[in-house]
């Protein structure tokens, strides 16, 4: 690397440390001083533009699978810094990162300093391979312990740990994360719950993990034994294109119902809640998530008639029966109206039932503060409230409840 080219890495560093700040995904100074010394731009592939490893809000491909799909990557520095404050490290603490990359661990290390310890785990060797050649040669190598192993059942490292971070999408927390989490350490884990994520912070209370913070996120799944594939269901169109719906937990029983739901006429209702242009409501995503019975993801090939219509719906829909609806919104002034298209011979049922918990959304939760998660491990005690919503994983049940709501 020139001269020139290192001094424009260091001016592209600092200006994304600047961002990161001045956003807020920033807010202590030694996350602010770990992303200054750190060079993101050796950890990305061979050939990335330093405008791209330095973008906040731009993740790097690192690996695909045979198929194309994505299976590593380095994350958006936005999610990065907010994951890292999320666990609140300090100077001397014993970090465990689930996910190696390179880049994340070397901001750890520069925090927790000379009297810290971090180890960075991954089931792939050509990922830990590549993330520890990465690490020694910006002279992190004696600094992070890189190690090839399937973090679900066990990792060949004696904890504790005062924060686990975890920077693959999971479905499950499997009890050796918590085996090797100190008594009063913080797990972030960027957590599936029916399809939706989020990056959630967890400390123990009581024999269960009580959220802290949570965050909007996406992430590439975990691999190894913690995989829990969507089940897919593509239906036809009379053009022979097809949509697909992508259910996490609760697919139907018969999605045959579902295979000549395109050749009905498509109904739509509307829900009467606006939001301004620019105003976020991910948490809409979430309440779907917890009460919309069928909920599922919606992604459409193109020349099908959703295809057609991009721009004026998000990817969330609901099966009921032999229907299925989906997300939408339309113009209302400054802003944009929430509603319901469907197909199927009962779409506007489907389509009504979408509408009535938007409006549920509106009226208990959306002004109110942000959704409590909780993770209660197999053989801990839950204690769920009426309205609280629960998830039931391998290793525990989550639960998911607005305090508006009690």
């Amino acid at each position: 690397m020139t001269n020139a080219t290192a001094d424009h890495a260091a001016e592209l560093r600092d200006q994304l440390a600047d961002k990161l700040v001045s956003a807020g995904h920033i807010t202590s100074a030694q996350v602010e001083a770990a992303f200054r010394a750190v060079p993101r731009h050796e950890f990305v592939p061979a050939g990335t533009s330093l405008e791209v490893a330095y973008n906040a809000d731009e993740s790097v491909a690192i690996k695909k699978d045979e198929r194309g799909v994505l299976i590593s990557s380095t994350s958006a520095p936005f999610l990065q810094a907010r994951m890292i404050e999320q666990a609140k490290i300090m100077p001397g603490m014993s970090i465990m990162e689930i996910g190696s990359g390179g880049y994340n661990a070397a901001l750890v290390a520069e925090i927790v300093g000379p009297d810290g310890r971090v180890v960075s785990v991954d089931i792939d060797q050509d990922v830990t391979d590549r993330a520890g050649a990465a690490l020694e040669a910006t002279g992190y190598g004696s600094r992070v312990r890189v190690i090839l192993a399937d973090a679900e059942n066990s990792v060949p490292e004696n904890g504790p740990f005062d924060a686990i971070i975890v920077t693959v999408g999971s479905w499950d927390i499997p009890p050796v994360w918590l085996d090797q989490l100190a008594l009063d350490g913080v797990i972030v884990v960027p957590l599936r719950m029916n399809g939706v994520t989020r990056s959630v912070a967890f400390r123990r209370e009581a024999g269960h993990l009580v959220s802290t913070s949570t965050e909007v996120c996406g992430f590439v799944p975990i691999q190894g034994e913690g995989e829990h594939p969507d089940q897919i269901f593509r239906l036809p169109d009379a053009d022979g294109h097809h949509i697909e719906l992508r259910f996490d937990d609760g697919a139907p029983e018969d999605p045959s119902l579902l295979d000549d739901a395109l050749a009905t006429e498509r109904t739509e209702v509307w829900s009467g809640i606006t939001i301004q242009n620019g105003v976020p409501f991910a948490d809409l995503h979430l309440w779907f998530a917890c009460f919309l019975p069928g909920f599922c993801k919606v992604a459409a090939e193109e020349g099908t008639a959703l295809a057609r219509e991009r721009g004026t719906w998000f990817p969330f829909a609901a099966v009921r029966g032999d229907s299925f609806a989906y997300l939408v919104v339309r113009p209302i002034g400054t802003g944009v109206e929430f509603g319901a298209r469907a197909y199927g011979a009962h779409g506007e049922e489907a389509a009504t039932a979408m509408v009535e918990q938007i409006q549920a959304w509106d009226h208990r939760a959306r002004s109110g503060p942000a959704p409590q998660i909780a993770f209660w491990p197999t053989g801990s005690d839950p204690q769920i409230s009426d309205r609280a919503a629960a998830l039931t994983k391998a290793h525990g049940l989550v639960t998911i409840s607005w305090p508006a709501m009690s």
